[in-house]
């Protein structure tokens, strides 16, 4: 069942949500939520990214500025649009807001009727953002090359992983591309949770398209992040078969000839590729290489890890 999308209010002290934002959010049917504290809205935040924050900004004053300088440094948090609504006017305060990260500033001087014009705009252009996968909410192609070229650019050593699900096709040929879809989900929740928990200041998560995922970490974590995701991975996934399927490990299929043969349960597959031993100037070697060591990775038997160990020619 889908979930409807979600605006979440914060304000740290008791005062109602403002009417022409139920008013608005009722209107296109968006659940409202209320928080009171800054850790519930960036929890919330993390694990089921809503459509909007709107910030109280009269309620919540630095600590307003807070959460909003809090989720706009986050990689997984950023992509959430945030309003700051104020019943007072003043250039500083809009100015303090924007710097601190928030998408709009609606305050005394802004009519309701443009205020509600603002808010769908904002909703519309959060929406088209190329940046982000609309099924995951995890940064895209543009994010995750920017992620790889900002390492190039300081000269620190990192670890490129891109990450790839084996036998999924033939699971959505099973099952149905909802399934499917929740499998995606779960994959990009795995990843996402596991390197927030172990690399929370720098490590990042990005989805390519489909099953495909790249994770960017320093040289240090990687081999305890990418064994936590294997572990986590090969736990969860088994439960979205059948019983029956499940127990016996495998389900039959047809090739593309159209001939049946034991299809094995979905496994996870991860090539690593770092600047230890290579020297790269540009993302694209590095997404190249990794995708060579992906491939190389889905050769290999049950969910793996694989890193690149070879160095540069001279």
């Amino acid at each position: 069942m889908r979930t409807r999308p979600t605006v979440i209010h914060f304000s740290p002290i008791e005062r109602p949500v403002p009417d022409l934002i139920t008013a608005w959010a009722g209107a296109i049917q968006y659940s409202l939520v209320h928080l009171s504290e800054q850790s519930a809205v960036e929890i919330a935040s993390l694990r089921n990214p809503p459509s909007l924050i709107v910030i109280d900004a009269d309620g919540a004053g630095a600590d307003g500025i807070g959460l909003c300088h809090a989720l706009k440094r986050d990689p997984y948090t950023a992509i959430v649009p945030i309003v700051v609504v104020s019943g007072r006017h003043s250039a500083e305060g809009v100015r303090d807001w924007f710097e601190a990260g928030a998408d709009e500033v609606l305050t005394a001087v802004v009519g309701p009727e443009e205020q509600r014009s603002r808010l769908g705009v904002l909703l519309a252009r959060s929406e088209r953002m190329v940046a982000v996968h609309p099924s995951t909410r995890l940064p895209g192609t543009t994010e995750i090359e920017r992620a790889i070229r900002v390492r190039l650019d300081t000269g620190e050593h990192f670890a490129v992983c891109y990450a790839d699900l084996d036998h999924f096709k033939e699971f959505n040929d099973r099952y149905s591309y909802y399934d499917g879809d929740r499998v995606i989900l779960i994959l990009s929740r795995i990843l996402r949770d596991v390197v927030k928990g172990l690399s929370p200041d720098n490590g990042f998560v990005g989805h390519i398209g489909g099953d495909d995922f790249i994770i960017v970490l320093p040289l240090g974590v990687v081999q305890e992040i990418c064994a936590e995701i294997i572990s986590v991975f090969d736990t969860l996934i088994p439960f979205q078969y059948s019983a029956q399927d499940r127990r016996a490990g495998y389900f039959f299929g047809k090739d593309r000839r159209g001939h049946l043969h034991r299809v094995p349960l979905m496994t996870l597959s991860i090539g690593i590729v770092t600047n230890e031993r290579r020297r790269f100037t540009h993302p694209a070697e590095v997404s190249e290489l990794a995708t060579e060591m992906k491939s190389y990775a889905k050769t290999l038997p049950g969910s793996v890890f694989v890193v690149d160990r070879r160095r540069d020619a001279g």
